[in-house]
């Protein structure tokens, strides 16, 4: 039997995947990937323990915008999966078209999620928002336009040319109040209890170490803050052949949890009122829209 990847050979997959995604993006609009898009604003939490593959090299202002990977899978990514009924959709068609509308092509064209957290988030005027691996922004954007400009909204993520990408993004939206942050999950760079709401897409599933990404999201969130995820679960186990394929734990298919198993991660970090959302059978891999909330 083969060994499961080790989680650096998992981050680097990412990377190369997700980076490789937004470097054809750039090339169709005719930008180049800056070779200093990547920026760590002065805030910052303290280095991982688990060496992060290129994070700790990049610098860069305070003031400017970063982001980056976008995780989760096309359809055509997928086909082999056993998905219920074939129903499984990705990227930009699980939006409604009018909260697209505001958006250029080359923030649709980066989306590859499994969900609509926007539709779930609950969010208001003035609040805080934090996007866990923010692609090329398109939740950021959106978010920012329900947060208003009295509120906040940062995307944080660790795929470079991705946060090229949405830098570009963010110049031809115009949003003020998004900012883009390189980074890791389980290693939020912010400080505690920042936040009102924390969402994310098709991100977590791909991380090797889900426990501490939803400890660190409970610690950055508000007494009362809302954790708010779509992604990939398995109803029942996972084949162990799929587990231990590289590129199925890219494409958010080996690394994602059961339910039960992805609930009870969640609750463990301390979070209450948590359940998901979703339809599928036994055996079979769905998108799940995931609620809890820090007491």
């Amino acid at each position: 039997m083969a060994d499961q990847p080790t989680a650096r050979e998992v981050q680097q997959a990412v990377v190369d995947r997700y980076g490789a995604k937004a470097r054809s993006v750039l090339e169709s609009i005719g930008v180049a990937p800056a070779a200093d898009a990547c920026c760590a604003p002065a805030e910052a939490s303290t280095p991982s323990t688990t060496q992060p593959i290129a994070l700790t090299t990049i610098a860069g202002s305070a003031d400017e915008a970063c982001c980056g990977d976008d995780c989760c899978s096309t359809a055509s990514d997928t086909a082999s999966a056993d998905l219920p009924d074939g129903k499984q959709q990705y990227g930009s068609v699980l939006y409604p078209g009018a909260d697209l509308s505001t958006l250029p092509e080359s923030v649709v064209a980066a989306s590859a999620g499994c969900g609509n957290p926007l539709a779930i988030a609950e969010l208001s005027e003035g609040e805080r928002v934090l996007d866990l691996g923010s692609g090329g922004g398109i939740d950021c954007f959106l978010a920012a336009q329900r947060v208003g400009a009295t509120g906040e909204v940062w995307g944080l993520d660790m795929t470079p040319d991705m946060i090229a990408l949405a830098r570009h993004n963010a110049g031809q939206v115009g949003a003020e109040n998004v900012k883009f942050r390189l980074g890791e999950m389980e290693d939020i760079p912010f400080d505690d209890g920042k936040f009102d709401a924390i969402m994310s897409n098709c991100v977590i599933n791909l991380s090797h170490d889900k426990d501490q990404v939803f400890r660190e999201a409970f610690r950055v969130l508000k007494s009362g803050g809302r954790l708010r995820v779509s992604d990939m679960v398995w109803v029942g186990e996972a084949p162990e052949a799929t587990r231990e394929q590289l590129e199925s734990w890219a494409g958010c298919i080996a690394g994602a949890l059961t339910v039960d198993d992805y609930l009870d991660a969640i609750r463990g970090a301390g979070f209450v009122d948590v359940r998901a959302d979703y339809e599928g059978e036994p055996g079979q891999v769905t998108s799940a829209s995931v609620f809890a909330v820090k007491p």
